[in-house]
């Protein structure tokens, strides 16, 4: 871009946005996923992704760098924290947690901060967010938005009113904006926050945020398993894997002993927190039919040539089998109600079945298999804006 000084033609560089992401998973990857997805979409910012979990393996593009603090993480109950690594004292995790993301934003000066849940969730992390954000509220020397990124359904709060209270205060006081990754047609933020009317700062709806198959790679995985000469794939997984081991543990009980005539090879991925001896167990079946890995770092497109998807309900794996239009069965996570609601609601606009206790006796299990098998991909009815990523760069773009 050229403009005038002084009556002389000069080059002027337009200024690069820069976008400090905080993402921090406590338990599965599925926050740590969805948040990467938006960090890919925004290949015209400068975007630093600050991550607080147990580390997790996935492959950055060019205009994201990546801050790892000192791994925090919570038991299955969502009740305790502890330090990913057993020899360091989660006080002092803390303290230095705290002063990197002051650091980070001191240094950075970023024009946008965007938070992933808080604080509709991670109150277990104020402890380094507060001070974050009252700096950031001073603008000394920094100016920068502040917005809140989150999914679409919330889980159940034990005092409703004090929540509500609390997030409204925390939003007015610090944020700009709060963009939910939903589409308004299936879900809306007030099923799961009824005070949705007191929020006084932007609200965006997004769409749902999730990659879509390649079909260059479905074609090359088709031939590759053999898919175009009757075979049929199955594709089952857990997310992070640290409650899925009794789903997977049915599904190659089901095709080991219940399909094992049937021309079908499963791909079954435990995810990277599974307890090692319920790996182990699962390896222990595999054959030239079935084989059992951790990760896939293409799973959307892996979905896309498959057959079937036997999954948990997480919010990340329902976009996938939506985005790749395959029939699945998914057992949502019984702890609250946020993988239920979603499922149920999905089931009207994809061809998705919901899995109870009962149906993961291998019998049963296998009958569910052949019936969705045999369902249509296509599905009746609108479809539901899965464009969250890019949609949440070009809402940036208008800051």
């Amino acid at each position: 871009m050229k403009g005038l000084i002084n009556g002389h033609e000069h080059e002027i560089q337009d200024k690069i946005v820069k976008i400090l992401i905080y993402c921090q998973h406590v338990l599965g990857v599925g926050h740590f996923f969805r948040t990467l997805q938006i960090a890919k979409a925004m290949k015209d910012f400068d975007v630093i992704l600050v991550t607080g979990g147990d580390q997790v393996q996935a492959l950055l593009p060019g205009h994201v760098r990546r801050v790892a603090l000192p791994g925090l993480m919570m038991d299955p109950a969502f009740s305790t924290l502890h330090c990913v690594d057993p020899l360091q004292d989660l006080e002092a995790v803390k303290r230095r947690r705290k002063n990197i993301l002051l650091d980070l934003v001191n240094t950075e000066k970023p024009d946008v901060f965007l938070v992933e849940l808080y604080p509709f969730g991670r109150r277990a992390f104020e402890f380094e967010l507060i001070p974050v954000l009252n700096l950031i509220k001073t603008r000394q020397g920094i100016n920068c938005k502040v917005v809140c990124s989150m999914r679409d359904i919330l889980v159940e709060k034990k005092n409703p009113g004090k929540y509500e209270t609390r997030v409204i205060e925390a939003l007015h006081t610090w944020f700009d904006a709060v963009l939910v990754h939903s589409d308004p047609r299936l879900i809306k933020l007030d099923a799961t926050f009824p005070g949705i009317d007191k929020i006084k700062i932007s609200l965006v709806y997004t769409g749902f945020v999730t990659p879509v198959p390649d079909p260059e790679k479905v074609s090359q995985i088709k031939q590759e398993y053999g898919l175009n000469q009757g075979k049929r794939l199955i594709t089952a997984s857990v997310g992070g894997g640290n409650v899925g081991a009794p789903l997977l543990k049915a599904v190659v009980q089901a095709c080991r002993e219940v399909l094992s005539g049937k021309n079908l090879l499963l791909r079954a991925y435990t995810g990277p927190y599974m307890d090692k001896k319920d790996q182990d167990h699962l390896k222990s079946f595999e054959n030239d039919r079935i084989r059992i890995e951790t990760f896939t770092p293409d799973f959307i497109s892996l979905l896309g040539a498959s057959d079937l998807s036997v999954s948990m309900a997480g919010y990340n794996t329902c976009m996938n089998i939506v985005a790749a239009r395959v029939p699945a069965l998914v057992r949502p996570f019984d702890q609250n109600r946020e993988q239920w609601e979603r499922a149920v609601k999905l089931a009207g606009f994809a061809p998705i079945t919901l899995l109870k206790d009962q149906d993961l006796e291998p019998a049963i299990l296998a009958q569910r298999m052949e019936a969705a098998l045999d369902r249509p991909t296509g599905h009746p009815g609108p479809k539901l804006n899965m464009d969250g990523a890019v949609n949440t760069m070009e809402w940036m773009r208008s800051l």
